[in-house]
C-alpha cells in the first residue's frame, strides 16, 4: 500500500513551469489571488518567486529579504517606503544588479547621491528612474546618474536644487533618454533645457512645466526629430513675441500643452502648431480666451483628436470655429468655461458627432436644449461630465440613457437629477462610473435600477445625497458585484445595514463615509473582514466608531495605504499595535485629531 501511494502524483505536477506562467500572467491585477496562489504548496510558492518581475514593498526593511526571495525583479517601486537610506540603496544594487530596469524614488527620502552610485555603478540595465520631490538631492546627484549611460526615461519633478551644470552633465552622459520630466526644477533655465534638447536625439517626452524658460530654447526643442509630447505649463517667460522668431515647427509632435501660459495668443500657437501635421492633442487649459481666431490657426489641423480648454472664456465664435474644423475631435473638455451657451454647444456637437469624451462641467448657461443636441448627435459617447449644470432640467437626464448607451462614465454632480433620470440611466449596461454626489431629488427607487441596469459599475459617487437609505445602498451591493469604489459622506440614513451589504463587495478599495453618524464599530468589522482589497478608508466625524471597530480593521485590513480618521489617540494606539509592521520609521509620531494616515506613519 506505501509503494502504492508513493506513484499518487498531484495533477498539478504535470503542469510545466510555461503554463503555470500562464496562469499567473491571468492573476496579475489581482494581488490577493497571485498571494494565495503562492501558499497553496511549495512548488507554487517557487514558481511564484521565479515568475514576478514587479515589486512594491511595504517598507524598507523588508526590501533585502524579499529580494532575495524574488531573484527577477526588474522592475522596483520604493513609493510606499518613505525612508531610503544609502545602504538600503546598496543592497538592492547588490541583489538585482544588471537585471533591474527601472526603480521608483519618488516619495523616498534619506538617500544621497552615494546611494545613487551604487546604482548607477552595479545596475548597468537601468532604463528608468523616478526621483521626483527629492528637493535636496543636487548637481552631484544629477552627475552620478550621468554615468547610467542606457538610462531612457528620468523623472526630476520638483529637483528645486538641481541646476543647468547637473542637466548639463546628464545630457552628456545619458544620450539615450527617450523622457525627461523636469517640472518645477526652478534652477533650470534655457541653458540646462537647450542642452538635453542638443545632446539627446531621441527625446520622445519633455515635460518643462512651471520653468523659467523662453523661446531660446524651443529652437532645437522643435528640432527633435523623435518628440511626441511636449508639457510648457506654467511658462510665463514663453510670449508671442517670442514664438514669432522660430524658424522650425516639430512635425513629429502628438501632444502640445500650454496651459497656464498667459502670454501666449492665438499669434504664437500658430507659429508653434504651424508644420505640426501630426498632432493629435492640445491643451490649452486657463490660457487666453478662445476666439474666433485662435480656433482658426488650427483649422487644418486634420489629426487633432483631442482638445482641452478647461477653465479659458469663450466666445461663441470661438467655439463655432473649433465647430467648422476639418478635424474629427474624439476628445473636447470645456469644463469651467464661462460663455458657453446651448447655441455654441449645439452646433460644435452636431458637426463633431464622433465625441468620446465630453466635459461640460460648470458651465452654468446651458439647459436641456444642450443636452438635447448632445444626446441626438454623440451617441457614441463613452464619458460625460456635467457636474453643476444647474440650469438643466430633470426631463433631460432621460435623454441620456436613450440615447447614449454605450456611456461609461457619467458625473451629473449637483443636478436636478431624480429617479426617472436613473431609470433611463440604468440602460447604460457599460456604465462604469457613476457619480451623483449632491442630487437631492434621488431615492432608493432610483438607485434600485441603477443597480438592477449597471452590474459593470465600479465606482459611485453618492456624497450628501441625503435620499438614499440602507435599501439603495444593499441594491447596489447585490447588483454590482465588482464594485470598487463608493462615497456616501454625510448621509445620517445610512447605518451599520448598508455597511454590512457592502462587506460582500470582495473588490471594493476604497470606502467614504465621513459624517455618517449612525454607523458604528459593527458595520467598520463587517467591512474589515469581507473587504480584504480595502486600500483607502475616510471614517472621520463617525462618532460612534470606537476601538472596537479598529482592531478588526487592523487585523484584516492589510491593503490599507490611505486612512482619514478623527479619533482620540488612545484609539488609534489600537491601530499602531497591530499594524506596527507595516509603519514606517514616522509610528510614534503623535495622533492628532485631523491626523491623515498612511502605511509610512502620519503625515503632516
Amino acid at each position: 500500500m506505501k509503494k502504492h501511494r508513493d506513484l499518487i502524483v498531484s495533477p498539478f505536477d504535470l503542469l510545466t513551469d510555461e503554463i503555470v506562467f500562464a496562469i499567473l500572467d491571468r492573476l496579475n491585477d489581482d494581488a490577493l489571488a497571485k498571494k494565495s496562489f503562492s501558499l497553496a504548496c511549495k512548488s507554487f510558492y517557487t514558481i511564484e518567486s521565479l515568475h514576478r518581475r514587479a515589486l512594491r514593498p511595504l517598507r524598507s526593511e523588508l526590501v533585502t529579504r524579499l529580494l532575495k526571495r524574488y531573484r527577477f525583479i526588474s522592475h522596483l517601486d520604493l513609493s510606499l517606503c518613505p525612508c531610503v537610506e544609502d545602504g538600503t540603496l546598496f543592497r538592492v544594487a547588490a541583489e538585482t544588479q544588471s537585471r533591474l530596469r527601472s526603480i521608483d524614488l519618488s516619495k523616498s527620502r534619506f538617500f544621497t547621491h552615494a546611494g545613487l552610485s551604487s546604482l548607477v555603478a552595479m545596475c548597468a540595465g537601468l532604463v528608468e528612474i523616478d526621483l521626483s520631490n527629492r528637493t535636496e538631492l543636487s548637481d552631484s546627484a544629477a552627475a552620478v546618474l550621468a554615468q547610467a549611460k542606457n538610462l531612457e526615461r528620468l523623472r526630476l519633478a520638483r529637483c528645486k536644487m538641481i541646476t543647468d551644470m547637473g542637466i548639463g552633465c546628464l545630457a552628456v552622459g545619458c544620450r539615450k533618454l527617450r523622457l525627461v520630466c523636469l517640472k518645477w526644477c526652478l534652477r533650470v533655465s534655457d541653458l540646462g533645457v537647450g542642452l538635453i534638447a542638443m545632446k539627446c536625439k531621441e527625446i520622445r517626452s519633455l515635460d518643462l512645466s512651471y520653468l523659467p524658460i523662453t523661446e531660446k530654447c524651443l529652437s532645437p526643442i522643435l528640432q527633435l526629430e523623435h518628440l511626441e509630447d511636449l508639457v510648457l505649463e506654467g511658462c510665463p517667460g514663453i510670449d508671442d513675441d517670442g514664438l514669432a522668431t522660430l524658424k522650425h515647427s516639430c512635425n513629429s509632435i502628438k501632444m502640445l500643452n500650454l496651459s497656464k501660459c498667459q502670454n501666449v495668443s492665438h499669434v504664437g500657437l500658430s507659429h508653434l502648431t504651424n508644420g505640426a501635421e501630426h498632432l493629435q492633442q492640445l491643451i490649452l487649459a486657463y490660457g487666453p480666451a478662445v476666439t474666433a481666431d485662435m480656433a482658426k490657426c488650427l483649422h487644418y489641423s486634420s489629426g487633432l483628436q483631442s482638445i482641452k480648454l478647461d477653465g479659458c472664456s469663450v466666445t461663441t465664435s470661438g467655439i463655432k470655429a473649433i465647430g467648422s474644423w476639418l478635424a474629427s475631435l474624439e476628445e473636447l473638455s470645456l469644463s469651467k468655461c464661462s460663455g458657453v451657451s446651448d447655441e455654441s454647444l449645439s452646433f460644435l456637437v452636431q458637426t463633431h458627432k464622433e465625441l468620446r469624451k465630453l466635459d461640460i462641467t460648470c458651465c452654468r448657461k446651458i439647459t436641456y436644449a444642450s443636452i438635447d443636441s448632445i444626446t441626438n448627435s454623440c451617441t457614441s459617447l463613452a464619458s460625460l461630465r456635467m457636474e453643476s449644470c444647474s440650469f438643466i432640467s430633470k426631463d433631460a437626464f432621460t435623454l441620456i440613457g436613450r440615447c447614449c448607451q454605450f456611456l461609461e462614465e457619467l458625473d451629473v454632480t449637483d443636478n436636478e437629477i431624480d429617479d426617472e433620470g436613473l431609470k433611463s440611466i440604468s440602460r447604460c449596461s457599460k456604465l462604469l462610473t457613476l457619480k451623483l454626489g449632491i442630487c437631492l431629488n434621488i431615492t432608493d427607487d432610483g438607485l434600485t435600477h441603477v443597480a438592477n441596469g449597471c452590474p459593470k459599475l465600479k465606482e459611485l459617487d453618492l456624497y450628501r445625497s441625503s435620499g438614499i437609505t440602507d435599501a439603495g445602498i444593499a441594491a447596489i451591493a447585490h447588483g454590482c458585484p465588482t464594485l470598487e469604489m463608493i462615497n456616501i459622506a454625510y448621509n445620517d440614513k445610512i447605518t451599520d445595514r448598508s455597511l454590512i451589504s457592502l462587506s460582500k463587495c470582495l473588490m471594493l478599495k476604497a470606502l467614504e463615509i465621513r459624517g455618517c453618524h449612525s454607523v458604528s464599530s459593527v458595520g467598520l468589522s463587517a467591512i474589515a473582514m469581507g473587504c480584504r482589497q480595502l486600500m483607502v478608508l475616510d471614517i472621520k466625524k463617525c462618532v460612534n466608531i470606537n476601538d472596537n471597530g479598529m482592531i478588526p480593521l487592523a487585523q484584516f485590513s492589510q491593503n490599507l495605504k490611505e486612512g482619514f480618521v478623527s479619533f482620540a489617540a488612545d484609539k488609534l494606539v489600537i491601530l499602531f499595535s497591530y499594524r506596527c509592521r507595516a509603519l514606517g520609521p514616522c509610528q510614534h509620531k503623535p495622533a492628532t485629531e485631523h491626523d491623515y494616515l498612511t502605511l509610512g506613519g502620519f503625515d503632516p
